[in-house]
């Protein structure tokens, strides 16, 4: 029998989306197969590939809780139809091509699924072969934080109910939802969060939203969520922007000001 305190331990769902992406979906397979931490449901969600997917799939069937491969709507169509099939207390998004960061990172993190909705880390981002960063989220969000960021969903642990209170993601979006559901939960709906100092997952700059075609797509959508239902938040945010380029301007003049009285500048 199992301590009590494990048997109090939330049950996790991993959803991996797939389309046409058989080396991603491969990568993404063999870091979740390979995690320390087993007890976690795994849906698999293709959206009818005709590359090899399903035959990776079906190769790894009896590891997968529950597949499907079938034609869909898109990205978030198909993110959604896995919340749906998700029994989990907390689901995490690790679509193919992206990966866990370790073999232990699921068990590391368990222990921090204690009640906060939404419990995100760091995500390490590749761009290419070479160019590579990690992508640092702050303790405390707030509105303008959202104006210009989000929270990265392959570090990202969130709540079933979180979906039952705020709504799934929005179809109607072609790249933008996941940014919107995140700003929707934290700002209008205040769900409780937790951020950790841990690099979670990584995450391949290469994907639909990433892609520089796309960006015109990304930014327009966000505008258009941000104009038709935060239009007042915008007011503010704009304010506060222009109120810390103001400061920001003040402390640059009163350095060169310094600066110069010392002769570390000279005057042009």
């Amino acid at each position: 029998m199992l301590p009590y305190f494990l048997n109090q331990m939330p049950k996790l769902s991993i959803i991996t989306i797939n389309f046409n992406n058989s080396s991603g979906l491969q990568k993404t397979f063999d870091s979740v197969f390979a995690q320390t931490f087993k007890d976690f449901e795994y849906i698999v969600i293709d959206g009818g590939s005709d590359d090899n997917s399903k035959e990776i799939i079906q190769k790894h069937s009896d590891k997968i809780d529950y597949h499907i491969s079938e034609a869909d709507n898109g990205v978030y169509h198909a993110m959604n139809k896995g919340i749906k099939k998700a029994s989990g207390d907390y689901l995490l998004f690790l679509n193919s091509g992206d990966h866990l960061t370790g073999n232990t990172i699921l068990e590391d993190v368990s222990r921090e699924l204690n009640g906060a909705e939404i419990v995100y880390g760091n995500v390490y981002l590749v761009d290419g072969i070479t160019k590579a960063y990690t992508g640092v989220y702050p303790s405390k969000l707030s509105f303008h934080h959202f104006v210009y960021s989000s929270l990265p969903h392959p570090s990202s642990f969130i709540k079933r109910s979180v979906f039952e209170k705020v709504g799934y993601y929005d179809e109607g979006l072609k790249i933008a939802a996941d940014w919107k559901f995140f700003m929707d939960a934290i700002c209008r709906h205040n769900v409780s969060y937790k951020h950790l100092n841990k690099t979670i997952a990584v995450f391949y700059l290469n994907g639909l939203s990433s892609l520089p075609k796309n960006q015109a797509i990304l930014h327009e959508e966000r505008r258009s969520v941000l104009r038709n239902e935060y239009p007042l938040f915008i007011e503010n945010s704009n304010e506060l922007t222009q109120l810390r380029m103001f400061k920001n301007n003040r402390l640059i003049s009163k350095f060169v000001k310094a600066a110069k009285a010392v002769g570390l500048l000279k005057s042009v």
